[in-house]
């Protein structure tokens, strides 16, 4: 497996402190079945993580994961928090794509609000010939109560990643009942584990793909595994038609 949104690199933001907490975090995930894990430390108001750090301590931790004979290759990547210079960021070389490779980039909306200028960022983004992924949006209160917003986004070319721990409810029943309605809408196409630590916020990778396949099947586990490889790759992935998630699974938010 390869998980696409990982916090494992060291001393950067509210993930590991230190090396030592790295190496526990790439043995936890070696021993759940990933063997490869993109690294996307965070870009926002409180950390500036920018591609020359981020591809430095990349660099490192392979080298450390090498040396002791840990199967998890390291990949470079990027959690930026949308702002309204994201492009001038890119151009100036702080923000980072998945992989280093001019396809894929994340952006994290804030936690309780679409801001108005969004759907403009992620057109801006397009135009520029990347494809934004917007990363967790079932956590995005605002999405939550109208989920046409995720919708439009999708429409309109972006992507999304739902987070494993949301999937498998460890955020919440409403969390995890929107993440699969948003799976269920064609509104979603990565899983991912957006660890942290092995303790309080670890991988649930497996766990959220077997929750996957019991839900909607072995094929769509399989395109969910895939999409995360092609990402990685920057290839097209696979998608459906999005669709509108049904007003009437969300009479829990009333």
């Amino acid at each position: 497996m390869i998980d696409i949104h990982c916090h494992i690199l060291p001393g950067l933001d509210d993930g590991p402190a230190s090396i030592a907490d790295s190496i526990d975090m790439a043995r936890a995930a070696a021993n759940e079945g990933i063997d490869t894990i993109i690294a996307t430390p965070h870009y926002n108001h409180r950390y500036q993580n920018d591609k020359r750090t981020i591809l430095e301590k990349v660099h490192a931790l392979n080298q450390t994961l090498t040396e002791r004979s840990i199967p998890v290759t390291i990949l470079p990547g990027q959690e930026p928090r949308l702002f309204g210079d994201m492009l001038r960021a890119y151009e100036t070389e702080d923000l980072l794509t998945i992989n280093n490779l001019h396809k894929y980039i994340f952006v994290e909306l804030p936690h309780n609000e679409v801001p108005h200028y969004t759907k403009q960022m992620l057109y801006n983004i397009q135009i520029e010939g990347l494809i934004p992924v917007i990363v967790h949006p079932e956590r995005n209160k605002a999405i939550l109560k109208n989920p046409d917003k995720l919708y439009d986004f999708v429409k309109n070319g972006a992507l999304t990643q739902v987070t494993a721990a949301s999937y498998i409810g460890r955020l919440g029943r409403n969390v995890k009942s929107f993440s699969k309605k948003i799976v269920e809408s064609n509104l979603a196409h990565f899983i991912a584990s957006d660890a942290h630590d092995t303790k309080k916020r670890p991988f649930h990778l497996r766990r959220a793909y077997e929750q996957l396949e019991k839900d909607f099947g072995r094929t769509a586990r399989y395109q969910f595994e895939e999409n995360a490889y092609l990402l990685a790759e920057g290839r097209s992935i696979m998608k459906d038609v999005p669709e509108k998630v049904r007003q009437r699974s969300l009479l829990w938010f009333s």
